[in-house]
């Protein structure tokens, strides 16, 4: 096998939700970015499915999904239960545990176990499931991607439950990352997409450090950028929360923005994120009288999101924790100058504090309002870091070099595994 040689990859993710969470987006910039390059690449996903570019099969792996909107949590009809993955997945989910990632990992099995020789590896990414660790038993090499340990929101979760059902359920909910962390120190090769996250993983995991990678994911700057014909709207905020849970931060955003309204009720926040009806948050707006200023925007396209990051004033990243954060480097790759937390990953990320951007301690209401207001009064200062957060995102983030840095991975892993492309 040549350094050139196409692969054949199959590459797995058991949620690929185009707008919501980060794995439908790494997924659909890594199958394109891969298939660009020359490479054989099928999405082999569980719902929701992700949005593919042309040239990028898509293999659907059904399930009950219950999780899906606007009827969370039903219970299904019987002629839906189709195999024992179904039955199993209605039982572990009963239970109050999350089972995607086993029941996905298990449909995925069953999948490849008839098509090894259609694949030359399998890149997974971050489903850490039993099933996938058969697949590779099997004798389908695979690549795993961990964004960061999982074992991080529940630590946050359960520290930010308000109640002791509410933690004891969490609790319950991600008990899955015991089998998550069983797996991972079983794969031969694993990424991740910062430092942060690295040392992470290896303390929660037990992971041997001499199998984990560090490989950044990316942007598409000539996507998310400056758009001169867009005008800002004064007094505007923009965040991302992906994921309405405690990690993101959001509740410490909302306190913010309740005090820099008692001083200018101009200010107003756009939340790229669907809250969920019982969170904190959706508590908080209530509560702090915020329900005029605060607008939530889902289900939009990346053209869309580009043209309200170039409408605000300030973007902001409030989380407890980030392994890395793509609403970051979108918002710098924009040109908007970024107010960011230092949870997790994102010092590494974002780069200097009052350089390429803003920075606060997670956490910290107080802190965030003092910044924003600073930073609000400050126009030349915005201008400066919001030019310079772009220049650090070109020069350090980019799905092409995500996806060569990738390859590499991929052919060095078959080398391990004593295997060759089309072998």
């Amino acid at each position: 096998m040549s350094k050139d040689d196409p692969l054949r990859i199959a590459f797995l993710t058991y949620r690929g939700h185009p707008y919501t969470g980060g794995q439908g987006v790494y997924t659909r910039h890594m199958a394109r970015e891969l298939a660009a390059m020359g490479h054989h690449v099928e999405v082999i996903s569980g719902p929701p499915y992700p949005h593919l570019d042309d040239g990028v099969r898509l293999t659907e792996l059904p399930s009950l999904d219950l999780y899906r909107m606007p009827d969370p949590f039903r219970i299904p009809r019987l002629s839906e239960f189709k195999d024992r993955f179904d039955v199993l997945e209605y039982l572990v989910t009963a239970g109050a545990t999350f089972a995607e990632p086993l029941t996905f990992s298990l449909r995925a099995h069953r999948e490849l176990a008839g098509r090894l020789t259609e694949f030359d590896l399998v890149h997974d990414n971050q489903c850490l499931g039993t099933g996938i660790w058969k697949i590779h038993k099997a004798g389908l090499p695979v690549l795993e991607t961990i964004h960061h340990p999982i074992t991080v929101d529940r630590r946050l979760e359960t520290k930010h439950a308000p109640t002791p059902w509410k933690r004891f359920t969490k609790n319950r909910f991600y008990a899955f990352t015991g089998m998550q962390t069983k797996v991972a120190r079983k794969l031969p090769r694993i990424l991740t997409v910062s430092s942060n996250s690295y040392d992470d993983i290896v303390e929660d995991y037990g992971v041997d450090p001499d199998k984990l990678h560090i490989v950044h994911v990316g942007v598409d700057p000539k996507q998310f950028r400056p758009l001169k014909h867009i005008d800002v709207v004064p007094g505007r905020l923009m965040t991302t929360a992906s994921a309405d849970v405690a990690m993101k931060g959001l509740a410490f955003l909302l306190e913010a923005l309740a005090k820099l309204r008692a001083e200018d009720n101009s200010i107003h926040l756009v939340v790229i994120g669907k809250p969920k009806y019982d969170s904190r948050a959706t508590r908080l707006i209530a509560e702090l009288q915020l329900s005029g200023s605060v607008e939530f925007v889902s289900g939009v396209s990346d053209e869309r999101i580009v043209e309200l990051y170039n409408q605000a004033e300030i973007a902001i990243v409030p989380s407890l924790y980030e392994g890395f954060s793509l609403p970051a480097i979108e918002a710098m790759s924009c040109g908007v100058p970024l107010v960011a937390t230092t949870g997790g990953a994102l010092p590494e990320v974002v780069g200097s504090d009052g350089v390429t951007a803003l920075q606060v301690p997670p956490g910290d209401s107080e802190a965030l309002t003092e910044k924003i207001k600073w930073a609000l009064k400050e126009l030349n200062l915005r201008s400066t870091i919001g030019a310079a957060g772009r220049e650090r995102v070109i020069q350090n983030f980019s799905w092409k070099i995500t996806a060569e840095r990738t390859v590499e991975h991929y052919r060095a892993l078959l080398r391990e595994m004593g295997t060759d492309a089309h072998g």
